[in-house]
């Protein structure tokens, strides 16, 4: 490539970078981006307990250790079987042993 289709090629690639304004003229700064709120989104850790008997899918998988096949595992059980009377009746679920319910213990209820 010769030296000024190689020059031709970096301002061609510039000016794309800058959203097609001329690199060597003046430019307006950029605007600053409004200020984000913090917005609640499902899949954040819910302040408190979940509430296995009513939580959704987004917020069962909030917790730790459960994934989208274990959380819709809980809601098939809970909707054949009927609201779990115990946190203990977690381990009913196909997929949920002692080791995961001991995680959970701490961040669940059964109200």
């Amino acid at each position: 490539m010769s030296k000024w289709g190689h020059r031709l090629l970096v301002a061609s690639m510039l000016s794309s970078f800058f959203g097609g304004a001329p690199i060597w003229g003046q430019q307006t700064p950029p605007t600053p981006a409004p200020a984000m709120k913090a917005a609640a989104t499902p899949a954040a850790k819910p302040a408190g307990k979940v509430n296995i008997n009513t939580a959704d899918e987004a917020a069962l998988t909030s917790l730790k250790g459960i994934g989208k096949t274990k959380a819709k595992a809980i809601i098939d059980y809970r909707q054949k079987n009927g609201p779990f009377k115990s946190v203990d009746d977690l381990k009913n679920v196909k997929g949920i042993g002692d080791k995961t319910l001991a995680k959970l213990r701490d961040q669940i209820t059964a109200e």
